[in-house]
């Protein structure tokens, strides 16, 4: 990939004051992943890319792929699903579970929630069997989706996360990438869906496992995960003030150990780090050529807003470019992700977002790449 350093930014120097050590943290979870979403960075990585058993954190990317049903509106949240009487005797009981009865007409928005507050496996067969027709067709389509959101480690061979002697596979790494996007493309959904307390179906009430519900301000999703293979596992998030922290912690020991772990872990990312402000949402950061393209060149603008994180009570000196495999090849549309604001500091560490391009740009015709051709010859 090329570097442009654009004139815009230039070699942006914040500070000129030495930067401290990072904080420490200690946590007995033999994987352990912190995030920093309003600045990408990481500000803890023990183990990331090591392949697990991710349990029922498996159901995020069973979630993921409903919700881009929803959005696309090939499914309605009121739509009914009959529940297969092989479904319901297969997972009535068998861990986690919603409870369904065979042949009940159930909404995809109730499979949801017992999907995701009570992580029912019978809730994930059921939605993938009214989607896809079968789990097998369904879990083609995870995986599918999974390369395409850049889930680079990760294979799945169930819907629910039910021990599968070693197909499905993940890493902490991916399971953040996986959450990240889940809160960016389906934002009102995963509002709707995550950090819910409880859920009853059949005058069942089961109460959502997070550990960080009701302990860790601004704690509002995502999902656990147990087996006898994985350990207690947890992907979580929470905002504060703007500030979203994502956390993945897997092969902790007991339930409760998972909720301190949890909960220490989530507020030390808190509490030890700060962010800086940078850019707001939808800002315009600069412009980019185009090759081919109705436009030679296309604005680039911020996703949301976007920091830099550091120590608290640090200042670091670091410089900000924008990184991008230029120029940018026409067609494309507005909100592609094509390039990166980059902070790169003296230690050589690097905090990375993705920017978007603010409008449209077709392909152009002959004469359109003739004008834009002397225009770039001449200097226009």
């Amino acid at each position: 990939m090329k570097v442009r350093l654009l004139s815009l930014i230039a070699l942006l120097v914040l500070s000129v004051f030495p930067a401290k050590a990072a904080p420490t943290f200690e946590t007995a979870a033999p994987i352990a992943y912190l995030l920093d979403m309003s600045s990408g960075a990481v500000l803890f990585d023990k183990n990331s890319e090591k392949r697990i058993p991710p349990a029922s954190m498996t159901k995020m990317m069973t979630a993921y792929v409903i919700f881009e049903e929803l959005a696309a509106e090939r499914l309605k949240l009121e739509q009914n699903f009959k529940i297969s009487p092989a479904t319901a005797s297969e997972w009535s009981g068998r861990g986690s579970t919603m409870y369904l009865r065979a042949r009940q007409e159930v909404s995809v928005s109730n499979l949801l929630h017992g999907l995701i507050t009570v992580s029912g496996n019978d809730a994930a067969i059921a939605l993938a069997e009214g989607v896809s027709g079968s789990e097998v067709a369904f879990i083609a389509r995870m995986n599918e989706t999974a390369r395409k959101i850049g889930l680079k480690n990760s294979r799945f061979g169930t819907a629910n996360g039910w021990p599968d002697e070693g197909r499905t596979l993940v890493t902490a790494r991916d399971l953040a990438i996986l959450a990240q996007r889940t809160m960016a493309d389906f934002p009102l959904l995963y509002k709707k869906f995550y950090a819910k307390e409880k859920f009853t179906w059949n005058n069942v009430t089961q109460p959502d496992r997070n550990p960080l519900l009701g302990k860790v301000v601004g704690a509002d999703g995502l999902k656990t995960g147990h087996t006898n293979e994985a350990g207690y596992c947890f992907t979580g998030s929470a905002v504060r003030d703007g500030r979203r922290l994502v956390m993945v912690v897997a092969g902790i020991g007991s339930f409760q150990s998972r909720i301190d772990e949890s909960v220490k872990f989530m507020n030390w990312g808190f509490d030890a780090w700060q962010s800086q402000r940078l850019f707001a949402g939808g800002e315009k950061i600069t412009a980019v050529p185009v090759q081919l393209g109705e436009a030679n060149s296309v604005d680039l603008v911020t996703p949301q807003n976007v920091a830099v994180t550091i120590p608290v009570s640090d200042s670091r000196k670091y410089t900000l470019s924008v990184r991008y495999n230029g120029p940018i090849k026409a067609p494309f549309k507005k909100g592609k992700r094509v390039a990166l604001l980059v902070a790169k500091f003296a230690d050589g560490s690097e905090q990375v977002t993705p920017l978007l391009a603010a409008n449209d740009v077709g392909t152009a015709g002959f004469f359109g790449r003739a004008m834009n051709g002397f225009k770039a010859l001449v200097g226009l």
